[in-house]
Order: C-alpha cells, then sequence, then structure tokens
C-alpha cells in the first residue's frame, strides 16, 4: 500500500509514513559482484524491490548505480550473486530474458524511432496482425487504438499519428513509458528521467511514477537530483566506490543523512555561494537579436558576477547563450566587451576575445574524447605550450598538472581519456579549459546536470574562484533551486528576451516559472 504524500515547499509532493505493508519482493539481487577490466564495478551488493513500490538508487558518479541497473535488465550478467525473480533464483544471460520476465528500462538516450509515429513506436515489435498467418499484414487500426487505449489509461494526451521526432523531451519520455506499460512490465528502471525536464514537466512525471506504483508496478529510480528522490521514493538504496552502505525507508531520514552517506562526509553546504560583484561593467547586451531564438535581448553583466538565465524550456536561454558566444551569430542589436563593440562571426572569434561556452551537451559539442584530460584543457591556449616554435609537451604537462592541482580535479585526469572520466570531472576539465584559457565571461549551460551532488559542490566553488578573479558568469540552469542559490542577479526569460531582472531574494520557483510562461518558440528557435 502506498503511503500518502502531501505538497511540500518544493511543489513536489513528499513522503509520509514508511509503507504500512509490503509483500514478497518481486525481484531480489543478493550479493551481486561484477567487474571490468581495472574496474571492482560493484562488491557483494544486495537489493530488494516490491511491487507498489517507487525505490530510488542514488550515489556519486562511479558508485555503481548504472551498473547494478544494467544486471537486473540483462545488459551484464554478474561475475557472483544471486537473482531471484518471484522468490525463483534465475539467469539474466541478456536483456531479451529480462524483458521476458517484464523488466522495462528507460534510459537518458531514449530507444524511440524517431520518424515513425506514437502509436508506431508504443507497439514496436508487438505490432497487432490480421490476415492469414502465412501472409501476415499489420493491424493499423488495432494498433492506433491500442496505443490511445494505453495513453488513456496512463492520461497521457499525444496524438497517436504524431511523429516522434516532433514531441517534446517530455513527450517522448512518455511514450517510452506507455512502450514499457503495453509490454506488461512490472519492472520499470528509470535512469535519471528528468534531467532535461522543467519543473512543471516533473511534477507530470511523478504523477504518472505515482499512479503505476498504484496500479502495482515496481519502480526503481536512479537520479543525482535528491531532493525528487526524498519527494517521491518509498526506500532509498545507497552505493558508494561499488559497496552498499545501506537501503533506507524514506521517512526515517532527511536530505542530509542521504548526502552524507553517498559522499562519506557531511556537507553543510550545498550551495557554497561567495559574492564578489562588483560595479566595473562587464558585458552589455543591448536589443540582441538572432534568427534562432533570441528577440531583442538586453541586460548587463558586471566584474565578479553570476548572472543567471532563468525560464522553461524553450524559453529562449540556451538561444541566448548561443548569440553571445558566435554560435549564432546576432542579425541586429550590439554586444559590448569591456565597454568596447564587439561582433562575433564565429565562436573562435568570440572565445579569442575572452567570451567561452560551456555547452549543455558536453559529450556531443564540449570535450574531445581521443584527448586526456590535460589535452582537453591546454587546447583552449596552445600559444602558451610553446617553446622554440614547438609545441613542448612537457609544458603542457607541468600547466596541466598545475591545473588539476588548483581546481582539485581527480589526478587521472593527467594521462586518461575523457571518455573514462566521471561526468563531474568532465565537467570541471572543461570549466579548466576556459579558466586555462583567460576567459573573461563564461557562459555555464546546464552545467551541472548529470553530476552527482559531491561534483556539485566542486563546481559552485569553481564558479566561486572565477568570480573572484573577476570574471563573468552567466549561469543558466533548469535547476531552480541551484540558479536562485548561485545567481548574484537573475533574468528572466521569455520567447528569448528578458522579461524581468531581480535578486534571487525576490524570486522563488514559482515565481520563474509564472513570470516565464512556455510559449511556441520561433522555428528554428532553441531552448
Amino acid at each position: 500500500m502506498k503511503s500518502d504524500r502531501e505538497g511540500g515547499p518544493s511543489g513536489l509532493p513528499t513522503t509520509g509514513a514508511a509503507l504500512a505493508f509490503r509483500s514478497d519482493p518481486l525481484w531480489e539481487l543478493q550479493g551481486i559482484s561484477k567487474a571490468f577490466p581495472g574496474v571492482q564495478a560493484l562488491s557483494g551488493v544486495s537489493l530488494a524491490l516490491y511491487p507498489g513500490e517507487i525505490h530510488a538508487l542514488v550515489g556519486e558518479n562511479g558508485s555503481g548505480k548504472s551498473t547494478l541497473a544494467k544486471v537486473l535488465a540483462g545488459v551484464h550478467p554478474p561475475d557472483a550473486g544471486e537473482i531471484r525473480f518471484s522468490g525463483t533464483p534465475v539467469t539474466l544471460p541478456h536483456p531479451i530474458a529480462a524483458r521476458e520476465r517484464g523488466v522495462a528500462t528507460i534510459y537518458q538516450e531514449f530507444s524511440l524511432v524517431p520518424t515513425l509515429s506514437v502509436a508506431e513506436n508504443i507497439c514496436l515489435g508487438r505490432l497487432p496482425g490480421r490476415g492469414a498467418a502465412s501472409v501476415p499484414l499489420v493491424d493499423w487500426a488495432r494498433m492506433r487504438t491500442l496505443a490511445a487505449e494505453i495513453l488513456e489509461q496512463l492520461g497521457i494526451r499525444v496524438d497517436v499519428d504524431a511523429p516522434v521526432q516532433t514531441l517534446s523531451v517530455a513527450e517522448q519520455q512518455l511514450v517510452e513509458i506507455s512502450k514499457a506499460i503495453l509490454a506488461d512490465s512490472r519492472l520499470l528502471i528509470m535512469d535519471e528521467p528528468t534531467t532535461a525536464l522543467a519543473l512543471d514537466e516533473t511534477r507530470r512525471l511523478h504523477d504518472l511514477i505515482r499512479r503505476l506504483a498504484g496500479r502495482g508496478r515496481a519502480i526503481l529510480y536512479i537520479s543525482h537530483r535528491l531532493h525528487e528522490v526524498m519527494a517521491l521514493a518509498d526506500r532509498v538504496t545507497i552505493l558508494k566506490d561499488g559497496h552498499l552502505v545501506g537501503t533506507r525507508e524514506i521517512g526515517d531520514v532527511d536530505l542530509n543523512t542521504v548526502i552524507r552517506l553517498m559522499v562519506g562526509a557531511e556537507i553543510a553546504e550545498h550551495y557554497p555561494k561567495e559574492r564578489h560583484t562588483t560595479d566595473r561593467p562587464l558585458l552589455e547586451a543591448r536589443d540582441l537579436r538572432t534568427t534562432r531564438g533570441a528577440n531583442g535581448v538586453t541586460f548587463s553583466l558586471f566584474r565578479g558576477e553570476v548572472l543567471g538565465l532563468g525560464g522553461v524550456v524553450g524559453s529562449g536561454r540556451t538561444a541566448i547563450a548561443r548569440a553571445l558566444t558566435g554560435v549564432d551569430p546576432p542579425v541586429a542589436g550590439s554586444l559590448l566587451l569591456e565597454e568596447r563593440p564587439v561582433r562575433f562571426a564565429s565562436p573562435a572569434e568570440a572565445t579569442a576575445a575572452g567570451i567561452a561556452l560551456v555547452p549543455e551537451n558536453r559529450k556531443a559539442d564540449g570535450l574531445f574524447w581521443n584527448f586526456t584530460g590535460v589535452g582537453n584543457i591546454t587546447i583552449s591556449r596552445l600559444s602558451a605550450l610553446l617553446r622554440g616554435g614547438l609545441m613542448s609537451l612537457r609544458r603542457e604537462l607541468e600547466l596541466g598538472r598545475s591545473l588539476l592541482t588548483q581546481l582539485r580535479i581527480d589526478p587521472a585526469a593527467e594521462w586518461r581519456n575523457v571518455r573514462s572520466l566521471s561526468g563531474g570531472t568532465q565537467q570541471k576539465v572543461m570549466i579548466a579549459r576556459w579558466l586555462f584559457g583567460q576567459a573573461k565571461v563564461l557562459v555555464l549551460d546546464e552545467p551541472t546536470q548529470g553530476i552527482d551532488v559531491g561534483a556539485k559542490v566542486e563546481v559552485y566553488r569553481l564558479i566561486n574562484q572565477m568570480t573572484a578573479r573577476g570574471l563573468g558568469v552567466i549561469l543558466i540552469s533548469s535547476d531552480y533551486r541551484e540558479l536562485l542559490a548561485m545567481s548574484d542577479r537573475v533574468a528572466i526569460i521569455r520567447e528569448g528576451r528578458v522579461a524581468r531582472l531581480a535578486p534571487p531574494a525576490e524570486l522563488d520557483e514559482y515565481a520563474i516559472i509564472a513570470s516565464a510562461p512556455a510559449a511556441a518558440p520561433a522555428a528554428g528557435a532553441v531552448g
């Protein structure tokens, strides 16, 4: 039986008493161990999942969360331990074996076919047939009916005939869930399901998850957003360095306790904000416009200031970032850097002038996967590595190692390719790149997305270091707590322009949403 939940200050319902009743486990993992070359990913981890329960799995990057989920999904057979389904030992040598027992995994990267319709994606692999067995045909009408029935049951309003590529990220996620329900999945594993969602979309997804749990589905919910975990889950399991730290009823722990168990120490201040803002203008935008969503942007950024850009997905925050950094050159308006007019036709021109972007998608847009962490840092200013007209690898190593130490970046970044580093370390490497490149203005687009709480605090400390040096930071974040806590001022963006500019003390999460209602962006507009 699910516990009662009431609305909390975040707007997301909060968990009440612990589960009053629990049946036998649907799935049990007992003493699971798994190693990869050079890495012991899991060491004797146990986990029980019950029907009707929302079970959160948390831990820092590299703690073993994804590996444990993939063991349960049949992707990684364990080296040791036992998997039990409804009390019976089973083996899951491949994902099909897990799916046959009702396990559905919804990863951050969706398994949808963009060009097919919603109905076709929901029924993919289970298309209803008609006609003779020797000449099977797809019953397209029945397919649409099945998809519509599933969507209606879940309270999802999506056109079954719409191509999936025309849907928002939130809607695509709902299609993934509908696909799992049609397959009669009894366990849903959800890996970082709200990473790309705004607050209202997160709330709708959580409502759906609660309805699914209320119908007896077991939910394994993996997330770095601990406030969501505390609001949504019935129990939480904490992993650290591949070991089980413990499993707790949500009603028996608070947020600080969960963080302490995750990182092995107290973090008294989740947002260690330091104020270094001055009255000296650094960057000014005046009626700046692009063809891709910036629609008359006007603001000032001061030395040592963190200016937050708030707004819902599609409001134009990323479009502004792209305009400032030469990705989308402005077609009108003006930009002043240190009170001098500048105009950038490319990102290279912007970075040469001192304006750099840490993009939202670090994997696709930010990092050189075949370079080490040091190589990714020093590429921003190769001239500093020249000796006699040639690049000095010794000089590169000395400067890179010094920056790794100063910024408390994993020393392995000295010699390991960035693809093998944690998400938090990758993010710190990208920020370090532009400190090495002597940037004056750094635009951070969702800088803590998909990284754990300890790494987030390290990123916040890097922001403090940058502003203490007189840099200006433009912070774009869909985590409104983060945005309000780490900004000196917040510009609320609506339809590609600044709708309101205010100190954080005058705003809250709901003020941001209310001041920036979702609007249909112009053709080609970006977030």
